[in-house]
């Protein structure tokens, strides 16, 4: 049977790659955004309807929250790259093995993560020297986090399979929906049910497990939808491949992670107040991050599709474009962070009490400080998107690496003269390192495929 791919699949290899990657990285930026909604409402929850030591638990488990999310992110990477790869060269039959394979692979990962996650609960949340006067509401927020795993997973990697077949659009119409509810539930459980912390977590539960069975059914009716005659459902060779890209992607996501353990345990020595303040003020930089960093995802699609297809000099301008669209961005919200952190600040911490307003100009300090260097990391996305979607993983690992050795290092060294401030100047310089390694990691993939 002749192979069909269903239509709102985009092929990513024809087209001029500015106009490409932007209306292909659209609805990207437009998911990141609601599906960043989750955390900041959590926190926005936490900080103006129960109080600052609400928002300092939420914020305390958030080194924690994040090597979860790495996981799942890192796995939807390597699930990305191969399926683009598949798909570029119209090899639509591993295409739906591939897909198969991903699930079964995700489901039972998630199965391991959750018994770890919930033995290990209150050790981790210890080993961060996390306040007391939080700690309790920091271990039960995260321990309703880590029963909703199995749908994190399923949703990153629902997510990975549809933008590697050209589809971000779907993936658009969940968020909104689950961002929606996620945010109606939070305001219902903690304004009407009393439920402190633990509402706010309920309420990312239970909209992220709606957003991922959606997602997952849909994968599965866009499989269905793929003409390509019988398949393998569970390919050990192809897990293989979709390994060899995940396991470093976990690395460096988990490593990063791990580091910002270390830097969390330091910023607690400072005590709830300034851990409550940095919460805000890393939710906010988190969001704005983690929006730039879709074009980096989209590069990392666009550059695999082309790759698979052998089209590399199309590899090269995909780049180019994704580091103009990228960095003209990175200067928006740089200026507007700089402007109006204190309102943004706002958003998470409210009244004139002594501990507010200290919060509250600890995470201006913390923004002002790194907001300047917005463009200067997001060349660094889609530098290391384009090392994805080539296999590259030693460079992509390489700048990450080198990032985080820094940051972490620094956020030590520094807190000593400088106190917290210190630690938010260890942020820009790593990126400039960082940065540099994946531009030169990049330049030399291009002379070796190009």
């Amino acid at each position: 049977m002749r192979a069909k791919r269903e239509e709102n699949m985009k092929d990513l290899t024809v087209g001029k790659p500015f106009e490409v990657i932007g209306k292909f990285a659209l609805p990207m930026i437009l998911s990141m955004i609601f599906q960043q909604v989750y955390s900041v409402v959590d926190s926005i929850v936490a900080g103006r309807f129960i109080g600052v030591n609400a928002l300092g638990a939420v914020g305390a488990s958030q080194p924690i929250t994040v090597i979860f999310i790495a996981i799942a992110v890192g796995t939807g990477m390597g699930i990305n790259v191969v399926i683009s790869g598949f798909f570029g060269a119209k090899k639509y039959k591993r295409v739906k093995s591939c897909i198969s394979t991903a699930v079964i692979t995700i489901v039972i990962m998630s199965v391991i993560l959750t018994v770890l996650g919930l033995v290990g609960c209150r050790w981790m949340m210890s080993a961060m020297s996390t306040p007391s006067d939080i700690f309790e509401d920091s271990a039960l927020y995260l321990r309703i986090y880590i029963m909703g795993i199995l749908f994190l997973m399923l949703y990153n990697g629902a997510n990975a399979i549809f933008t590697a077949l050209g589809d971000s659009i779907t993936p658009l119409i969940f968020l909104i929906f689950s961002s929606v509810l996620n945010i109606i539930l939070d305001v219902l459980f903690v304004t009407t049910f009393s439920m402190g912390v633990a509402g706010v977590a309920w309420a990312t539960f239970i909209a992220q497990g709606i957003a991922s069975v959606l997602a997952v059914v849909t994968v599965f009716k866009k499989n269905a939808k793929i003409q390509a005659g019988n398949y393998q459902r569970f390919s050990p060779l192809l897990l293989k491949k979709m390994t060899w890209i995940a396991v470093p992607s976990i690395m460096q996501q988990s490593f990063v992670s791990v580091g910002q353990l270390f830097v969390q345990g330091r910023i607690n020595s400072f005590g709830s107040v300034v851990v409550a303040g940095y919460s805000g003020g890393f939710k906010i930089q988190i969001f704005i991050l983690s929006v730039l960093g879709t074009i980096g995802n989209a590069v990392s699609s666009f550059t695999a599709q082309n790759a698979g297809a052998g089209k590399w000099e199309r590899t090269k301008e995909g780049t180019n474009a994704g580091i103009k669209i990228i960095v003209a961005m990175a200067a928006v919200f740089s200026v507007l962070c700089l402007v109006f952190s204190r309102q943004a600040m706002g958003l998470f911490l409210s009244g004139n009490s002594a501990e507010a307003v200290r919060s509250m100009g600890v995470g201006v300090d913390f923004l002002r400080i790194n907001a300047p260097f917005f463009a200067l990391v997001s060349v660094k996305f889609v530098c290391d998107g384009m090392l994805r979607g080539m296999s590259e993983m030693k460079g992509f690992m390489a700048s990450t690496f080198a990032d985080l050795i820094a940051r972490v290092s620094l956020s030590y060294v520094l807190s000593v003269p400088f106190g917290a401030a210190g630690i938010w100047a260890a942020w820009p310089i790593g990126w400039v390192i960082g940065t540099s390694v994946s531009v030169w990691f990049g330049k030399r993939a291009q002379k070796k495929y190009i």
